[in-house]
């Protein structure tokens, strides 16, 4: 069957024709290592991996091997298992928040119960948000995700119809990368606010010297939580997440994508006494309940665990960085050889190129882009066969230097383009 024929299919049966995460106008057959095919048998190279989690690549033999040797013995029971088991100790050994995990399915559910957790530990309702950061779909991640209009801070609009007005009265809205106004926000709201949540990298905006150390003041002045979600950064920025790379501990992390292996798994990771509130016999009224059907399958448990095994192998993130370094600067060279301004937003393992001349500190600052640009920019590198996001450059460590050769070529083309 054509992939014309699977895309007028999806029109029929999917609400405009797709799941809801990615265009429509393409269906991916399969994937290896750093490249997939679509279902006309066209060749790309992923730069979007699934929206993040194969960064060891697609269909690593080792971690195949380990998820077909776990499939022949179940794949999933809703009690307990040692893999399941086992793949918390080794989060809680890499991260340096983390003394207790509850695993979820997905990173936006993650998000929801850190945020929840928060509120039954400080007994506090309200949570403090950065326009444009993106923590999954609840009520509460779902205000000033992407408004279309600018409104003052700290009102919270909502991204979506079906959220009930009062959900904004519990979000206050700040804007990322500005202490000071942060600051202004806990002191119009003391005593009231049970966490910041906040994207150590926002999407693609990176933290400004001292900034998230600053948060982590903040919250120890005002008695309030600090929650990273790393459902993206996790395991990718380094070993132990951002956090362990920008020097600053959060009281609770959310994680996802990575620690699955490419298989439905988040987490809630933060220390025993917050932690507690998932526990009936310790709670009391305090009781967080959780329950997932899925929640640390034993399928997608061993697959993030060998995949955090082949992470630890000496010099994964040095070739990380080199990878994506390389790009980086390809991007930055070809678009300055052909005289657009531009800016490279985020860091080698997590970045994209906005088109303006306007330096990027906040969701704000990135509209400024020229999105007419963007477009025509991915458009050709789609036909000269490469496979990412709108938004977003995920390299992997499947890719080779010739991949990357060939990935520069395109750039290069996209660049001449426009």
């Amino acid at each position: 069957m054509s992939q014309a024929d699977i895309i007028s299919r999806a029109q029929k049966v999917l609400p405009a024709g797709t799941f809801g995460n990615f265009p429509g106008n393409i269906a991916i057959r399969e994937g290896k290592g750093a490249r997939v095919w679509d279902e006309d048998g066209n060749e790309y190279l992923d730069y979007l991996i699934g929206s993040g989690p194969m960064l060891i690549g697609h269909g690593h033999p080792e971690v195949l091997e380990a998820t077909h040797a776990q499939i022949d013995k179940g794949m999933t029971f809703f009690a307990n298992n040692a893999a399941g088991i086992e793949l918390a100790e080794e989060i809680i050994k890499a991260v340096p928040c983390a003394e207790q995990l509850r695993y979820v399915s997905s990173g936006g559910e993650a998000d929801m119960y850190a945020m929840r957790l928060a509120r039954a530990y400080k007994q506090r309702d309200k949570i403090l948000k950065f326009e444009g950061g993106y923590h999954g779909m609840s009520a509460e991640a779902q205000m000033s995700l992407a408004p279309k209009a600018e409104v003052t801070l700290p009102a919270a609009l909502p991204d979506s119809a079906g959220i009930p007005a009062s959900v904004a009265e519990h979000m206050v809205i700040s804007r990322f990368n500005d202490l000071e106004f942060t600051r202004q926000l806990m002191e119009q709201y003391q005593g009231e606010i049970a966490a910041i949540i906040v994207e150590p990298l926002q999407r693609i905006i990176a933290p400004q010297e001292g900034f998230l150390q600053g948060l982590r003041d903040l919250c120890d002045e005002f008695d309030t939580l600090l929650i990273f979600d790393e459902v993206v950064t996790g395991f990718r920025f380094s070993y132990g997440g951002a956090q362990e790379l920008y020097g600053v501990t959060p009281d609770i992390t959310t994680l996802g994508k990575i620690i699955g292996g490419g298989f439905p798994l988040a987490a809630i990771v933060a220390s025993e006494a917050i932690m507690s509130h998932f526990d009936a016999s310790k709670a009391g009224n305090g009781w967080l309940m959780q329950l997932g059907t899925l929640s640390g399958n034993p399928v997608a448990s061993i697959a993030g665990l060998k995949t955090m095994e082949i992470l630890r192998r000496e010099g994964q993130y040095d070739r990380l960085y080199d990878i994506g370094g390389r790009l980086m600067q390809g991007i930055s060279n070809s678009l300055t050889r052909a005289g657009h301004a531009h800016q490279l937003a985020g860091q080698e393992t997590l970045f994209e190129v906005v088109f303006t001349d306007q330096k990027l500190g906040n969701y704000r600052d990135v509209l400024t882009g020229d999105s007419a640009k963007a477009a025509t920019f991915n458009k050709v590198l789609r036909q000269e066969g490469i496979f990412k996001s709108a938004g977003k450059w995920y390299p992997n460590l499947a890719l080779t230097d010739a991949d990357v050769d060939f990935t520069l070529a395109a750039i290069e083309k996209a660049a001449q383009s426009l």
